[in-house]
């Protein structure tokens, strides 16, 4: 098993396909599952262009074997467009929660030095009441992690009508832990947005399902806005 990360410049049209009809496990070979989605800019206005891109895709996606990620990039018309933009292949590690599209993986595998890069990857399906809520409480995170040194990438990203994701790369374990832990430094030393933002999903859920998954970066391709070598090398 593999999981990618993909993100791409396309036109509008192409975008819009894939949110509407994603691929799938009976459309392309050795496909687990996939999440289309446009990408948002971390800590934008709530009402503004960039809080829905239709013309940049983000994509997550679990694969059976790393040959099935070659061929639907080489074969797949979806596929060849992302080949264009950038991706990194990743190393399943642990979740917290768990999604219905992604069954079979367990809490934890592994382990993980505390000074290696990695990436964290979590997918909500959003309450739609409890958007207002969300906002109020995410968009301080957004902000955090977005603006923090430790990160080389950060970025959300939005399907229609319930879907949000963030993506984020992060030098190490530790400056990641530390964020969301509440221990890193910020304005008012500890910066607590992330931790208090997760006590209160815990307090009252803003989501119907919620999924963080932590990875290792096993190899990057191609170039995102002009930027290649955006994984740390551990």
């Amino acid at each position: 098993m593999i999981h990618t990360f993909h993100l791409a410049e396309l036109p509008a049209g192409v975008t819009a396909r894939a949110l509407v009809r994603p691929p799938s496990a009976t459309t392309v070979p050795g496909l687990d599952h996939a999440e289309c989605l446009a990408l948002m800019r971390l800590g934008a206005p709530t009402v503004s262009l960039d809080r829905l891109q239709l013309r940049r895709i983000a994509v997550f996606a679990q694969w059976h074997h790393e040959d099935a990620v070659d061929r639907f990039l080489s074969d797949d018309t979806l596929g060849r467009h992302l080949a264009t933009g950038w991706h990194v292949r990743l190393e399943y590690l642990r979740r917290w929660s768990r999604l219905a599209a992604l069954p079979g993986l367990p809490a934890r595998t592994g382990s993980w030095d505390q000074d290696e890069p990695v990436v964290a990857v979590t997918v909500a399906r959003m309450r739609l009441p409890e958007v207002p809520r969300f906002l109020r409480w995410g968009k301080p995170v957004e902000r955090q992690v977005r603006d923090h040194p430790g990160t080389t990438l950060a970025l959300a990203a939005f399907r229609p009508p319930h879907t949000i994701a963030t993506f984020s790369v992060w030098r190490t374990v530790r400056e990641m832990e530390s964020v969301v832990h509440g221990r890193a430094a910020g304005p008012v030393s500890p910066d607590r947005r992330h931790a208090d933002a997760m006590a209160e999903r815990r307090r009252r859920d803003f989501h119907h399902e919620f999924a963080t998954f932590r990875f290792r970066p096993l190899a990057e391709h191609g170039a995102w806005e002009g930027r290649a070598g955006i994984v740390p090398v551990g």
